[in-house]
């Protein structure tokens, strides 16, 4: 008897999770509204301190690893993880009768190659706050 009785309780306990899961489940799903835009965005604010980081340390280090990308993906075939490499490793494994991982490897580059509007995108943004808001030493 004891084991009926645990097992009523707990097909009553499951069964009212189930029941309280499907009257939750419309009303989550209910508010499908994207959050206001904000209509007035405040301007940041930094201390020279901040500012100085920020020229000094970051804008810079941005500014070279996109450059090291850049030169990476257009790299020849000896460079590994350039476009040329991956198209050779490709054709290699082509050759080979794998077709499956010349594929892969064909999708890598082109994914790869796409990036260089990217990379030229960022380098242009950098290069544009760098002009308008990182200052040489001694000009207001």
């Amino acid at each position: 008897m004891r084991g009926t009785t645990w097992t009523r309780r707990l097909a009553l306990a499951g069964g009212g999770v189930a029941a309280g899961l499907l009257v939750a489940a419309p009303l989550a799903v209910a508010d499908t509204s994207a959050p206001p835009a904000p209509s007035n965005v405040a301007p940041i604010t930094l201390s020279p301190e901040e500012s100085q980081q920020v020229c000094g340390d970051w804008v810079p280090k941005l500014q070279k690893r996109a450059k090291n990308l850049t030169d990476r993906i257009n790299g020849g075939a000896e460079v590994a993880g350039s476009v040329a490499n991956l198209k050779a490793r490709a054709a290699d494994q082509k050759a080979k009768g794998h077709t499956a991982a010349a594929d892969r490897l064909q999708k890598r580059a082109d994914k790869r190659q796409s990036r260089i509007a990217q990379l030229g995108d960022a380098t242009n943004k950098l290069n544009a706050f760098a002009t308008a808001h990182c200052k040489p030493a001694g000009t207001k």
